[in-house]
């Protein structure tokens, strides 16, 4: 029963694997130099996000603060 179900998830196996050997192929095998790109790439990617989560956040409050309330109209202006 185990060896059924072994080629259908590999057919669906987590990047972990191709994502390792690619980055032991791009450091030469040496996988200290790998691990530290991995992680490298891993924070690059990580602040990237944060920025714009940041951004996104900015415009949020500049569009509260442009929507002014109007106390003569009794509303958003």
């Amino acid at each position: 029963m185990l060896t059924a179900a072994s080629p259908a998830r590999d057919a669906h196996a987590c990047p972990v694997e191709a994502i390792s050997a690619a980055y032991l192929g791009f450091a030469g095998g040496d996988a200290g130099i790998a691990l530290r790109c991995a992680i490298a790439d891993a924070l690059s990617d990580l602040m990237e996000a944060e920025r714009r989560t940041r951004e996104r956040s900015r415009l949020i409050s500049r569009g509260y603060v442009r929507e002014a309330f109007d106390p003569a109209a009794g509303r958003a202006s």
